[in-house]
């Protein structure tokens, strides 16, 4: 049995001898192509930022209308505003049979519950905006407020409210118009 001990031992090391170059080889190359492909990559500036809200539950009314409320305004903008109407301080103007309030609109609502969402979503997306490096002073708010599936309650006699909610924060190049002079 010594011998074939022996035999054995033998053809192991013979096998670790020749194993040990392969594996050198392929370390090699393999750091060879990760070094030409970051030195390749470059990212393209971010033009815009999103969130989005998914099956809220909050009236659509009272989405659309805090979209149309804060569309085209910067984010430090928005989010006192939303934080004024949590506190009932701003109402947020709406259309339909609703009665007068003060401030300069003709009617609307303190939609305290979405306007909470909207704080949140905000916030998010000033945070998504700073992840992808870019200049928050220069965007504006692009929102939309879609109706969205509602699944019946128990018995199933009413249904729930459900809205998905797109928040976007998008930085546009300012280019100049040549106007034509009229003759």
């Amino acid at each position: 049995m010594t011998e074939e001990e022996k035999q054995n031992e033998k053809t192991n090391e013979e096998k670790k001898a020749v194993e040990t170059p392969k594996d050198e080889k392929k370390t090699e190359k393999v750091t060879e192509k990760k070094d030409s492909k970051k030195t390749a990559e470059k990212k393209p500036e971010a033009r815009e930022a999103v969130v989005n809200g998914r099956d809220l539950p909050l009236s659509k009314k009272h989405c659309m209308s805090i979209c149309n409320f804060i569309r085209g305004k910067k984010i430090e903008e928005a989010l006192p505003l939303m934080e004024k109407v949590v506190a009932m301080k701003i109402a947020v103007p709406m259309k339909g049979e609703i009665p007068h309030r003060k401030g300069r609109m003709m009617s609307g609502r303190y939609p305290v519950k979405a306007a909470g969402h909207f704080i949140k979503m905000l916030k998010q997306l000033s945070a998504n905006a700073e992840n992808k490096e870019m200049d928050i002073d220069k965007g504006r708010i692009e929102c939309k407020a879609n109706r969205a599936s509602r699944p019946y309650k128990r018995f199933g006699s009413m249904k729930f409210k459900r809205t998905h909610v797109t928040l976007k924060l998008v930085i546009k190049n300012k280019k100049k118009l040549k106007r034509r002079k009229k003759q």
